[in-house]
Order: C-alpha cells, then structure tokens, then sequence
C-alpha cells in the first residue's frame, strides 16, 4: 500500500494583491483567494495583504471575523486611497498610496514581533508599487520573491490610450518609459516568476538578461481556471440527438437561446456591440436572452439600452451577482459570450474559464491562446470585435443548429477539465511555490 507523499516543511508565505475579491464579498474566488486556500490548506502559515479599496466594485472594503477559522488563511487591508475610473490618475496615486503604506506596516509588524518574517512573498503583477515595495521587504528581510504576472503593465495602458495609432506610438514612450523600467528591475530581482497565461509570462521574460535568467527557478503557468465542481456536465447527445429533461430542455430548440457575458462592464470590453448585435438579431426574428452580469462605468447605459430594445431578442443586465446566482445564471444558460476589444491586455480571462467549467459554447473575440484552445477542443465559434453582424452571425448559427450547440459544449466541458480546473491547477501551483523555497 502505497503511502501519501508528506507534505513540505511550513513556510511563512505572503501574497501581495489588492485587486482580487477577497472572503466575504459573496463573489466567486478568484486567484489570490484559491491559491492563500491551498496553501493554506498545505500546512503553511498565508497572509494575504490587500486593500480596503475595493477595485471590482469601487466601495470600500472590511475583513470579516473568523476568516482564520473559515479559510484558513489571514487577510490584512491596507488602508488606501478610493479611485472610480480604471485609467485615471487618482487610480495611480491609489496604488502608491498601498504600496507606501504595506511597506511600512509591514516593517512595524516585524519589527514589533506581531509578525514573522515570511519565507516567500508572491506578488502581482499589477500594480507596480506593491511589487516594488515587495521586492525591498524580500530582499531586507531575506526572502524569496516570486513574481506572479496576471496583467502585463505598462503594455495595458498603452493600448486604452486615446488616438491614432501613430500617436500612441509617439506619445507612450513619454508617458510609460519610466515604468517598463520599474518593471524591468523588478523582474531582474525576482527569485521565480509565474504568470496566468504564457503570452503574459514570455513578456516579462524579456525583461531578463540571460545571466539573471539562469539564477532563477525554472517559470510556471497557471491559468485563472474554475472549480468544475460548481457546475453540472451538459447535456449530452446520442448519435447527435439531445437526451433532454426539464431543465436542458431549451436545447431542443423550442425556448429561446440563453446566452451570457460576464465580467466588468469597462473599456476594453465589447458589450456595446452585443446591444446592436440583439437588435440585429431581433430584426432576423431569431429568440434569444442576452444576459449581462457585472458592474462598472457602463453598466447604466446597458440598462437604458436594453430597456429600450424590442424583438425577439431581449438583453437582461444583472448586474454584479453573488457567486450562488452567479453560478445559478451560467447553469441556466448555453453560450458563454468572451466580448473583448484587440486594445485589451487579457488573454485567458476568468469568464472563458467560467464558461467553459459550466459547459457553455463559447463566442469569442480573442485572437492568440484562448482561440487556440477552443478551436482544439471544439469549444465555440469566433466573432470579430466591434463586428455587429459578426456577433449576431455566430449567436444565430447556434440558435438554430442546436446538435451543433451541444456539440460546442461538450468541447468546452473537456476543454475544462484538460486545461482549467483549478483544484488540480493550484495544488501544482503551490507545489512549484514551495519548490522555490528550498
């Protein structure tokens, strides 16, 4: 009988993130949270520094009591400036604010024995102040830093400038020099680096020379992914006829389609185009719900669109929903909608990892890794960003070819479960964490 490997020797490990929703916030888990859980989960001891700004919701924030008992983990707010706008300079000044502040309660915490000192410290990348300040507490305090990308700065901001191409290219060296050059010292101090996807993780690899290169631990790719276990399989097909109940019964074909996008509701991503594309839609007489779940600057001119649309096509907008609904609306649907604009800096973003856990044929816009992977596992269609009658196209096809639907999710079901569940995703994660300590 074989025995359970054992687990490594406790570390003291902190991660640096103040994006992410954090326990408490009645939203799915993200990455910061899955990963402190796992590692949590492995003996060791996690703090998880973040902000009482909230980033997602733009509110402030509190710890809940009983964190500790609950996850496992610690959670630390770092008390910091509020921001509204995504690309603004009071969201600049914000994160200054954070990584001044972590740093020097971090220092105190120390060295008034409240705190050990941490083994390692993982830090996102963005912002890059709390990276900066995390990079001087590893090196003071002799710890490993482990550099973890899951947004490329500045390579995002160049893309949402305004203007002509031929301006932007003219006017970001002037304003984003100085911090390709932040982040290039950061990289180059790093003990490992670690990213959400491999296009974001080959960008910051250029920042090395090729002597730092060799000093580090080999990088690793862990993906958003999603917890599978959340989510029922999707119908299934025998000899491409559905086997249906009363709840896949609108795969038949006699309820309208329901389709979903989920995320923020913000520049970059292309949720205006999904109003013209239902009324497009509605003109061709095709039945579809066209659901909106998130917040943020668009969410209210959403609303008055969809109120204002007519047709056989109907846009419903949520807004940011609780994980229970959250789940609930994905387990109701049958097309995950990846709306994402060229400018934007994703790659793999959550919401394809959602839709794909919750066996939903995807329609995206994103050129690179994720199409790859759709179209290796016959997962969905593509539409072109911007595109109207791209968008309209791809929904209506799978409106009315419903064993092509099924079909589709079926593909994103395995895509899932070969490339995004997260319980697998994060424990090797972690393994590879605790690897860089030794």
């Amino acid at each position: 009988m074989s025995r359970a490997a054992p687990l490594p020797k406790p570390l003291t490990i902190w991660i640096i993130n103040p994006f992410d929703d954090i326990p408490g916030e009645g939203l799915p888990p993200l990455r910061y949270w899955s990963l402190a859980r796992v590692l949590a989960g492995r003996g060791h001891n996690v703090i998880w520094w973040s902000a009482t700004w909230s980033h997602r919701r733009k509110a402030t924030r509190s710890v809940p009591l009983g964190i500790r008992d609950e996850e496992g983990f610690s959670v630390r707010l770092v008390a910091t400036r509020p921001y509204k706008k995504d690309v603004s300079l009071a969201r600049f000044a914000s994160h200054r604010n954070f990584g001044r502040t972590f740093e020097r309660l971090a220092n105190e915490s120390i060295a008034s024995g409240q705190l050990v000192r941490p083994d390692l410290i993982v830090a996102s990348l963005a912002p890059l102040d709390s990276l900066e300040a995390a990079a001087r507490l590893a090196q003071r305090l002799d710890a490993n830093l482990i550099v973890d990308s899951v947004e490329i700065w500045p390579d995002s901001f160049e893309r949402l400038m305004p203007g002509p191409q031929w301006l932007k290219k003219i006017l970001s060296p002037l304003f984003l020099s100085g911090m390709y050059r932040r982040r290039h010292a950061v990289i180059q101090a790093a003990d490992a680096l670690s990213s959400a996807t491999q296009i974001f993780l080959d960008t910051i690899a250029c920042d090395l020379s090729s002597d730092s290169r060799a000093d580090k631990t080999a990088p690793y790719v862990c993906p958003f992914g999603a917890y599978l276990q959340e989510f029922n399989p999707p119908p299934r097909t025998v000899n491409h006829v559905p086997v249906l109940n009363e709840k896949t019964a609108a795969t038949s074909g006699t309820l309208p389609l329901q389709c979903v996008y989920s995320g923020m509701l913000a520049a970059g991503q292309d949720v205006d185009t999904l109003i013209a594309a239902a009324k497009i839609l509605s003109a061709s007489a095709i039945a579809a719900t066209l659901h909106i779940a998130g917040t943020g600057p668009f969410e209210d001119s959403l609303r008055k669109a969809a109120a204002a649309l007519g047709g056989s096509c109907r846009v419903r907008v949520h807004g940011l929903l609780h994980r229970k609904a959250y789940v609930q609306l994905l387990s109701e649907c049958d097309v995950g909608l990846v709306l994402v604009r060229p400018e934007s800096p994703a790659a793999i973003p959550y919401k394809a990892c959602d839709y794909a856990a919750a066996g939903l044929a995807i329609v995206n816009s994103l050129p690179g890794e994720l199409e790859s992977l759709i179209t290796r596992f016959v997962a969905g269609l593509k539409y072109t960003a911007g595109d109207a009658a791209s968008l309209a196209r791809a929904i209506s096809l799978l409106a009315s070819n419903r064993p092509l639907l099924l079909d589709y999710r079926q593909g994103a079901r395995q895509l899932a479960e070969a490339e995004f569940d997260r319980e697998k995703l994060y424990s090797q994660f972690a393994q590879w964490i605790e690897a860089t300590a030794s």
